[in-house]
């Protein structure tokens, strides 16, 4: 019984680091942000190929475009008013779960 309960939270712990850190970009089906969202996707894949657990794209409405990070927002079109840059949110993300990593020309002004 004891024994049971140890495998099951090493699996769930297991499945914790496996999907963690979690991306979400929420984009706005109405406003066919779809593309600009996958674009980002790919290019965050990309760089953070061996880093991120998963990356989901999140449909929404209401002008949407919106990217989270293990549940927490780190850009928002809405607040900021623009689309964010690919450079400026592989830092965002960098700077969180590895800011040690460097971005290549990313990193350049």
């Amino acid at each position: 019984m004891l024994q049971d309960i140890i495998v099951r939270a090493i699996k769930i712990e297991m499945v914790a680091k496996i999907n963690s850190p979690r991306v979400e970009i929420h984009y706005c089906t109405q406003c066919r942000f779809i593309l600009r969202a996958n674009w980002l996707a790919q290019e965050l894949l990309m760089t953070f190929a061996d880093k991120l657990g998963e990356l989901a794209l999140v449909p929404s409405d209401g002008g949407t475009f919106s990217v989270y990070l293990d549940e927490n927002l780190i850009y928002s079109k809405q607040e900021q008013g623009r689309f964010p840059e690919s450079k400026e949110l592989k830092q965002l993300i960098r700077d969180i779960i590895d800011p040690a990593m460097n971005l290549g020309h990313s990193d350049n002004n």
